[in-house]
């Protein structure tokens, strides 16, 4: 480290000419013991902000920004040379350049009592600005995860490696007409989303095989009375209601969104039939976009039987919120399909396969559910 590197550039650096019977020099700028009054007084403009210790107690002047370059506390022998400094100031008083004075210490508000033998200090760094990086921040404790669920993961993807559940040949990414355009096909996507609700894949692509045999868009579902379209959809879970939700949300999709369907969730909830569950859906099969995870029944009693949530949810949406608080991002478009095809075939509502279930010895309710 030179004169230079401290910015101080042509300051000579020499001591005090009041010898002060050896003892050690370890005030802040402007106080010391030194009897010529004159030659105590703050360090010019120039090397302020450069010699700081970390709470500024070096420069009486409280101009230094901040301790982010190097800091010391002075620990040096007074003596030798009385020769005067510039006019402004005294720059004998500084400390001499001998690789001694940049040291780690603690603070001192008033005067320290004289010690025979001088101390060793130990080199201190702190990085500048550049050196710590522009957006760098502190490393973040980690945060809860569930115990072992990366071997479950592990084990629910070996089980599952098959692609033979419903949800993998009846899902909504299977319902739509792929050689429709594309504002059709997401259509088709949202209209397949809002009749799976509390209804299985088989009876979900059956009515949207009846549907898309009569042309199905936004203009024929609207020119489409309620009772043909009933029982074209028959017998989804609450078909009823679902006939009105259809209508409904097909005519803001053709008022607002020029027969299109939203691009965010907030606009897709905002429709009349149109869950969380659905939003994300529709979001990752008709716009390629991981929003959130999509927690239906079957993701929302896995994740309580697996220990996935911090504590025990009641509601899907809760259970979403869990999971997506510490299951990593590059996962949650997967989560999905992975368990609702799990508790189609294994993890059953009723009288699950404990037995035949690779995670037995890691589910915590394996043993009240039937297994070992």
């Amino acid at each position: 480290m030179t004169q230079s590197d401290l910015g101080l550039g042509n300051v000579s650096l020499r001591r005090c000419g009041n010898k002060m019977g050896g003892a050690p020099w370890r005030r802040p700028w402007g106080e010391s013991s030194c009897t010529n009054a004159a030659l105590v007084r703050s360090p010019p403009q120039e090397a302020r902000g450069k010699l700081t210790c970390p709470q500024n107690t070096c420069c009486r002047s409280q101009s230094s920004p901040s301790c982010e370059r190097w800091w010391m506390v002075v620990e040096g022998m007074m003596g030798g040379d009385s020769r005067q400094g510039s006019t402004h100031t005294h720059p004998h008083l500084w400390p001499p350049l001998n690789g001694t004075f940049f040291a780690e210490g603690k603070k001192s508000h008033g005067p320290t009592k004289r010690q025979r033998k001088t101390q060793k200090l130990s080199v201190a760094y702190e990085a500048s600005d550049n050196e710590k990086g522009e957006g760098a921040k502190p490393p973040e404790a980690p945060g809860w995860e569930p115990p072992d669920w990366q071997q479950q993961l592990v084990n629910i993807r070996t089980m599952r490696s098959g692609k033979d559940a419903p949800v993998d040949q009846l899902g909504a990414e299977h319902c739509y007409d792929p050689s429709a355009p594309p504002k059709v096909r997401r259509y088709q996507v949202l209209l397949s989303l809002m009749l799976s609700s509390q209804t299985k894949d088989q009876v979900t692509a059956g009515a949207m095989q009846r549907l898309r045999a009569r042309g199905l868009t936004v203009d024929s579902v609207l020119q489409t009375d309620d009772s043909t379209l009933g029982a074209l959809i028959y017998p989804v879970g609450f078909w009823r209601s679902k006939v009105k939700f259809i209508k409904q949300t097909s005519a803001i999709l053709q008022q607002r969104y020029g027969g299109d369907i939203p691009s965010s969730v907030a606009e897709l909830v905002a429709l009349p039939g149109v869950g969380p569950k659905m939003a994300h859906l529709a979001m990752a099969v008709a716009w390629g976009a991981v929003s959130g995870i999509a927690v239906d029944t079957h993701v929302h009693r896995i994740a309580n039987r697996l220990g996935w949530a911090k504590t025990a949810t009641k509601s899907p949406e809760k259970t979403r919120a869990a999971l997506e608080a510490w299951l990593p991002r590059e996962l949650w478009s997967e989560i999905n399909g992975l368990l609702v095809g799990f508790g189609q075939q294994t993890c059953l509502p009723v009288r699950p396969r404990c037995q035949a279930c690779l995670n037995r010895s890691l589910c915590p309710a394996a043993r009240s559910l039937g297994g070992p």
